[in-house]
């Protein structure tokens, strides 16, 4: 390979870099856009199941690190593939509350732009409510880009009754086994505190006596030891 070869090599080279980094930093700035975007969202929990002419809150908060400017919400309710709309309004600014139009008789908003939140009340269930809800938000700020969450709606006759028996039992067999160890515990450094107690008497009685066997028997240092010795 000549000089020309190789220099030509090198320029492709750094070209081909150049690119690579310019993607990286393009996918870096859709990653920045992507995180300071609206988000939409029903909760961790998207379904819940409700009985026959009750109540069910219908949640949905939304959320932007770039804030918000006249942003727009509704809710639909997707009845065999046609939507529904069942309310929409318009938030000016953060803080600042909606008017919100209704146009289903059951459906009350109780959000707060302050909360961030947009949830909605359908009351007096039937079966027929059953199904989809989907709440949606545009954010002007971002473009006119769309964003939705999606909320399913189920209806029973009456909800299942869960059968917490083996649940109290477990609990109980768990606290009771607990509650034994700790007694245990209690027993066995009561016990140890006496016996160390009874060791420490023990100790103090024999030193005490072999004080005294040793007085009575003259041994060296008792006070036998330390008579005169009669003169010649």
């Amino acid at each position: 390979m000549g000089l020309q070869d190789r220099r030509s090599f090198l320029h492709r080279f750094a070209r081909s870099g150049d690119v690579v980094h310019a993607g990286l930093v393009v996918t870096l700035l859709i990653g920045v856009w992507y995180a300071q975007a609206l988000e939409v969202s029903t909760g961790k929990v998207h379904f819940i199941e409700v009985m026959n002419g009750s109540s069910v809150l219908l949640p949905c908060t939304y959320a932007s690190c770039i804030g918000i400017k006249n942003l727009y919400f509704n809710w639909q309710f997707k009845d065999n593939g046609t939507l529904i709309k069942l309310c929409e309004a318009t938030i000016p600014a953060e803080g600042v509350e909606p008017n919100v139009k209704i146009y289903h008789e059951r459906v009350e908003f109780v959000g707060s732009s302050k909360q961030s939140n947009i949830s909605i009340l359908l009351h007096n269930v039937t079966f027929e409510d059953q199904g989809d809800y989907i709440c949606f938000a545009r954010n002007p700020k971002e473009k006119e880009r769309n964003h939705s969450a999606v909320f399913t709606l189920f209806v029973v006759d009456e909800l299942k009754v869960v059968d917490n028996t083996l649940t109290v039992i477990i609990v109980s067999v768990l606290g009771g086994a607990i509650g034994l160890i700790i007694l245990i515990m209690v027993v066995k450094a009561v016990v140890l505190a006496i016996l160390n107690k009874v060791q420490e008497k023990n100790k103090e009685c024999l030193v005490s006596s072999t004080g005294n066997d040793n007085t009575e028997n003259g041994l060296p240092g008792s006070k036998a030891d330390s008579k005169p010795t009669p003169k010649a």
